[in-house]
């Protein structure tokens, strides 16, 4: 296999951060001597989730073994996935803003048309349906597990148990039609054809769609990391990678 150089464009504070983390980790553990450093598998990680390069190059690349390139990429991808906030923390932190915005999102995975629970009717193919909290400004502050694509965005709000835990803290929340009947301070549109719809209505529905319009920032956020657009592994994977990628993008806009 041929080997060239590439570059990843993630900022330089997400590699120290996650070396620290992995450098910490190895002290925890005892280990004395492996074949990457914590910078060099962290750049490993970075690479496989920013550009979603498979581990066969990724282990050619960095002179290892493929199999070693998958545990290096697990360790560290396990180790972030802990150091995402939780949801009451992510309320908490909601809590000191004027509202926070709410979107579901769907992960595209390779499955077969047999994969039912996994195809979206709305999106029309086979993902991972994962929810967005998002601050006014668009920033990413939450995202929840991932659940089959077939399972609606309302179900997967409640299941998640989104709603009660905003409607604890009083936050109003904007999101879209996909969300009606979810009641607590969550606000959607008027339901209807627009051409039904009062006036009033559509003034309210315009002015809607301008505040939520910035909950896109946040999805395009998460999808900047390439190995998100088409997952190929397994389905009990997705929710470690994908809060792997929120600790990283918190680790890094807080710098």
């Amino acid at each position: 296999m041929l080997v060239y150089p590439s570059g990843v464009d993630v900022s330089s504070s997400a590699l120290r951060f996650l070396s620290a983390k992995l450098r910490q980790r190895r002290r925890e553990l005892g280990t004395r001597w492996r074949r990457l450093s914590p910078g060099r598998q962290a750049l490993l990680t970075l690479a496989h989730l920013r550009n979603g390069h498979p581990y066969a190059q990724l282990a050619a690349g960095f002179g290892i073994g493929t199999t070693t390139a998958y545990r290096y990429v697990t360790e560290a991808v396990g180790l972030l996935a802990a150091l995402a906030p939780t949801l009451a923390e992510a309320a908490r932190t909601a809590s000191s803003k004027a509202f926070v915005l709410l979107d579901g999102t769907l992960l595209p995975i390779d499955r077969v048309a047999a994969d039912r629970p996994f195809y979206s009717g709305k999106h029309k193919g086979h993902g991972m349906n994962v929810q967005i909290l998002a601050d006014p400004t668009g920033r990413l502050l939450w995202t929840s597990p991932a659940l089959p694509g077939a399972v609606h965005d309302v179900r997967a709000a409640r299941e998640h148990g989104i709603i009660a835990a905003l409607t604890a803290t009083g936050i109003t929340c904007w999101a879209d039609k996909g969300y009606r009947g979810a009641g607590g301070t969550v606000r959607v549109p008027y339901w209807g054809r627009w051409e039904t719809l009062s006036q009033g209505q559509k003034a309210v529905n315009r002015s809607h769609a301008k505040i939520r319009a910035l909950v896109e920032q946040a999805v395009a956020t998460l999808k900047s990391w390439r190995l998100l657009r088409k997952l190929r592994c397994s389905t009990t994977r997705i929710t470690s990678l994908v809060q792997a990628v929120l600790t990283l993008h918190l680790a890094s806009s807080d710098r």
